[in-house]
C-alpha cells in the first residue's frame, strides 16, 4: 500500500482531487484536519492537554470550540507551536493505526489530505511514501474558494518547506485532469516500505 499526502494552499483542489480519486476501487481518502479534530473529543488525552494549556475558555458545552481555540493560537506563534506539539503526536498515532487497518483491508492507495503536510515540522513524515503538493494560481484558488463560499481562506498561504520532500503538481485546469496527474505520479512511485 502507498500512503500519499495531498497538500497545497487553500483552494488548490486538495479535497476535490482526493474525493475524485477515492471513487476508484482500492483508494481511500482521509481528511487529516477532520482526523485532528477527532483527537480533541471530550475525555481524550489531547482534550485534557489542550484545556490544561489554553484553559476552559476554549470550551462550549463541554467540547473544544474551534473558533475560540483558533483565536488563541492563530495570532500567537507560541500558542500555535503548543497546539501542534499537543495535537500532532496524537494525530500521528491515529494515522499509524488507520494505515495498519487499511493495509489489512487491502487498500492500494491511502490518500491523506492535509493543508500543513510539507509545511509543518510536527508531522511524522515517516508515515508517508510521498507528499504531493498541488499548486494553482491565486486567481484559480480565489475562484474555487468563492464558488465554495470559503474566500476568507485565500489569505492563508503556505509554501512547502524543507521539512519533507514534496512532488509539485500543477492544479490549474479541471479537477479531473489534476486527479489524473496525481494518480500518474502515484503510480510512478516505487513500491517501498515506509519506516513506520
Amino acid at each position: 500500500m502507498k500512503v500519499i499526502g495531498i497538500a497545497g494552499e487553500p483552494g488548490c483542489g486538495k479535497s476535490a482531487v482526493a474525493r475524485t480519486l477515492a471513487k476508484q476501487e482500492g483508494i481511500v481518502w482521509i481528511d487529516l484536519d477532520r482526523l485532528a479534530w477527532d483527537t480533541y473529543r471530550s475525555g481524550s488525552r489531547t482534550y485534557e492537554e489542550l484545556i490544561s494549556r489554553f484553559g476552559r475558555g476554549i470550551l462550549t458545552s463541554g467540547e473544544i470550540d474551534r473558533s475560540k481555540l483558533g483565536k488563541l493560537v492563530f495570532s500567537n506563534a507560541e500558542g500555535l507551536a503548543d497546539l501542534n506539539g499537543i495535537v500532532h503526536p496524537a494525530l500521528s498515532e491515529r494515522l499509524r493505526s488507520i494505515t495498519e487497518e487499511q493495509q489489512a483491508l487491502g487498500t492500494k492507495i491511502l490518500l491523506v489530505e492535509g493543508a500543513l503536510l510539507g509545511v509543518s515540522r510536527h508531522v511524522d513524515y515517516s508515515l508517508f511514501d510521498a507528499i504531493i503538493w498541488l499548486s494553482a494560481s491565486r486567481n484559480t484558488r480565489a475562484k474555487r474558494l468563492l464558488r465554495d463560499e470559503r474566500v476568507q481562506h485565500l489569505q492563508r498561504e503556505f509554501i512547502p518547506s524543507d521539512v519533507a520532500d514534496v512532488t509539485m503538481i500543477d492544479a490549474e485546469g479541471s479537477i479531473e485532469k489534476t486527479a489524473e496527474r496525481v494518480l500518474a505520479t502515484i503510480h510512478s512511485l516505487p513500491d517501498g516500505e515506509r519506516s513506520t
